[in-house]
């Protein structure tokens, strides 16, 4: 097996339609859209607006009656269907699992018939329900009746990673749950993506959850058109038109501070350096920050250690294992409010923010949140002037 998972490809609609016979309205009419690699794109909409049916032409489920897909720079018209769909990961809603295999024969199911030997398969099975929270001891041999809705879910997510896909289509895959499961099914697809880095194409209706997770948002509208195609900052900031103001409903504001994710605002940059480097280089630069401390990474970026200057003024040679070790970070991914919380509770003042595989990205502070909530505050009631509202 690889020593690092198959990262995420690119994915480009090109001009897609798909007509049914006896039908007036196509279901979705020249659809153009660029998923980059690695990213979250969702497809918001209401019923009728072709999000399902865009997505299951992905993996030709559904055939397009015209214009091209194009996946990782292979037209999707030239993959035979059955290769194409083992190489994409599909989850549904109710996980959709063989109710009369255990966990560990669902998700091993596509590596088996791509020939996978047991050992390797069984080596994976318990791979995947380590990473989706799921202990291998005491699921593996457990049938899909005896587990609870988020289970059957998490054994869903497993099974479409099982062959390690680089793209991975989730149709409404968290609808049937209670809010709370939701929720934290959301955070674990959250977490699951900062390590797997692949591409994942999810349907919903629900605007919360679309703005949640998703890099991007294609808020969609009958007749299967994009009304829209932004960032959930820039949908929220600047709806593209009345009808996308309307599918999003009132409270922007309030969505606004408690969706916008941290990796959207702007952060600090504390000064930062590897254990290997100069340590009376770094204190010139602790000095000239004024902030009296430094990040030490180690060699993937990641936060290990706080150095602060008497440390540094005591050294010579490489800053080496110097400091007090990192006791927290916070995602990029995580919202405003998430890391409200978190820095209210952190031992300093200043936390480390992390992106893909947990490298540093720069550090937040309360000062900088509020900042940031300002920012947004201002930026909401400018647009509102614009659009007549008036504030209060």
């Amino acid at each position: 097996m690889p020593d690092q998972p198959t990262g995420g490809v690119p994915i480009e609609l090109r001009k897609v339609t798909k007509s049914y016979p006896g039908v007036d309205e196509p279901a979705v009419h020249e659809l153009d859209l660029n998923i980059p690699a690695g990213e979250i794109v969702v497809l918001l909409g209401p019923s009728g607006c072709g999000k399902t049916t865009t997505m299951r032409m992905i993996n030709r489920l559904i055939e397009p009656t015209s214009g091209d897909i194009v996946i990782g720079g292979e037209n999707s018209r030239d993959i035979d269907p059955d290769r194409l769909r083992r190489h994409i990961g599909y989850v549904i809603q109710q996980a959709g699992l063989f109710p009369h295999m255990t966990v560990a024969a669902n998700i091993g199911q596509v590596p088996k018939m791509l020939g996978w030997d047991k050992a390797r398969v069984a080596e994976r099975v318990d791979e995947l329900l380590t990473l989706v929270g799921l202990e291998p001891e005491l699921y593996r041999d457990t049938y899909p009746r005896r587990l609870s809705g988020g289970q059957q879910q998490r054994v869903g997510v497993a099974r479409a990673l099982a062959a390690d896909p680089p793209v991975l289509l989730m149709d409404e895959p968290f609808g049937a749950l209670d809010p709370i499961s939701r929720e934290r099914m959301q955070d674990e697809l959250l977490s699951l993506q900062e390590e797997l880095a692949k591409t994942i194409v999810f349907v919903t209706h629900d605007v919360d959850e679309a703005l949640k997770i998703g890099d991007h948002i294609a808020i969609m509208q009958r007749p299967g058109h994009i009304e829209q195609y932004a960032t959930p900052a820039e949908i929220l900031t600047n709806p593209a038109s009345d009808y996308v103001e309307q599918f999003l409903g009132g409270g922007s504001s309030m969505r606004l501070l408690r969706l916008t994710k941290v990796g959207d605002i702007e952060t600090d940059q504390v000064p930062y350096t590897t254990e290997d480097a100069d340590a009376r280089e770094l204190l010139a630069e602790v000095e000239s920050d004024g902030r009296g401390y430094a990040l030490v990474l180690d060699g993937m970026r990641r936060p290990l250690r706080w150095v602060g200057q008497a440390e540094l003024e005591g050294l010579s040679g490489p800053v080496g294992t110097a400091g007090d070790p990192v006791t927290g970070f916070i995602s990029a991914r995580m919202t405003l409010q998430d890391a409200l919380e978190s820095l209210l509770n952190a031992d300093t003042e200043v936390v480390p923010v992390v992106g893909r595989r947990r490298a540093y990205t720069g550090s937040l502070s309360l000062t900088t949140v509020q900042n940031a909530i300002a920012a947004i505050k201002t930026h909401e009631r400018e647009r509102r002037q614009r659009r007549g509202e008036g504030t209060r």
